[in-house]
C-alpha cells in the first residue's frame, strides 16, 4: 500500500505527499520490496532536486525580467510637478 502510494505521489509530482510519505515508511516485509523502497525513494530525491533546480532558473528569470522592466521605466519623481 504505502509503495503503490509513493509510486502515485512521484508519477503526480506530488512532494508535499512524499514528503509524508517518508516522515512514516513502514517496516518492509521483505527484500523486494526494500529494494523497491530504495529504488522509489532515489527517485524521489531525484525529483525533488529536480524540481528545485527549475525553481531557481525560474526565479532567477522573473528577477531578469524584472530588472528589465525597472530599467525601461521612468524614473519616479518624488517632486510635486505643476507644470500646466
Amino acid at each position: 500500500m504505502w509503495l503503490n502510494q509513493l509510486k502515485i505521489a512521484l508519477v503526480e509530482k506530488d512532494t508535499d505527499k512524499i514528503s509524508k510519505l517518508m516522515e512514516d515508511i513502514p517496516q518492509l516485509e521483505n527484500k523486494e520490496e526494500m529494494t523497491e523502497a530504495l529504488y522509489l525513494v532515489r527517485e524521489a530525491s531525484e525529483l525533488v532536486y529536480t524540481l528545485q533546480e527549475e525553481t531557481a532558473t525560474s526565479m532567477k528569470q522573473i528577477q531578469k525580467n524584472l530588472n528589465f522592466l525597472k530599467s525601461t521605466q521612468e524614473p519616479n519623481s518624488n517632486k510635486l510637478d505643476i507644470k500646466s
